[in-house]
């Protein structure tokens, strides 16, 4: 499939040339412009959700997609770093936007700086093996995400069940996701850059070859 820019194109095109999510013509740029939106959005919730729970002293539910403590990358940095090597296409952070928040409307579960990298990892995997015509196996993945094979695997499993496997997105969907963004662009720059997921030990993955990855999902309804 590629993108799901290109079957989205009569809805609010303008917007997905915009984002990066087809080419414009003019050249295509190292990082498509939804990665930067998309880490500020991200990030903004980080933050708000932190504050909340420490004003109101709630115990977050731990889940497996959090770390002991906030690592020390940005997110945009990380994200990007996940672009460039996955090699997967700009639409998968579309998608990855909609995993999220899904997986996020569990009772208790806050996105904060202990759990937001894993899951940014896992929901653009999740979506470059239900979109993209190729795709890198878990154990390059992890290697590109910060963490072990096994620990790869058990992250997309468990965020697939968390989704029942309901993978699909509908146009419509995609295009207000799509818009969200868009408008990120008009939101007052944050004032701390939030810190996560240190890299210093990562092994590289620039001489990694793609190879087969596991058998691509089902199609489900959202």
């Amino acid at each position: 499939m590629g993108s799901l820019a290109s079957e989205t194109e009569t809805v609010h095109p303008e917007i997905y040339i915009s984002l990066g999510l087809k080419a414009s013509g003019r050249g295509i740029a190292e990082f498509p412009r939804i990665l930067s939106l998309l880490s500020s959005l991200l990030e903004r919730a980080v933050q708000k959700n932190e504050k909340l729970l420490d004003s109101k002293k709630i115990k977050e539910i731990v889940t497996i997609f959090h770390g002991l403590r906030a690592p020390n990358l940005s997110i945009q940095k990380y994200v990007e770093r996940i672009f460039k090597y996955s090699k997967c296409s700009p639409s998968c952070f579309v998608l990855a936007h909609i995993y999220i928040n899904k997986f996020l409307q569990q009772p208790g579960i806050h996105l904060t700086s202990l759990n937001v990298h894993r899951l940014m990892i896992t929901s653009v995997v999740v979506a470059a093996k239900f979109i993209d015509d190729a795709f890198f196996n878990n154990a390059y993945y992890a290697k590109v995400g910060g963490i072990s094979t096994v620990e790869m695997n058990r992250l997309e499993l468990n965020f697939l069940f968390s989704l029942d496997f309901r993978l699909q997105v509908d146009l419509e969907t995609f295009g207000k996701y799509c818009l969200q963004l868009e408008k990120e662009a008009t939101v007052c720059t944050i004032e701390r850059p939030m810190q996560v997921c240190r890299l210093d030990d990562w092994t590289s993955v620039e001489d990694s070859k793609s190879q087969p990855a596991v058998q691509r999902y089902s199609c489900g309804a959202v």
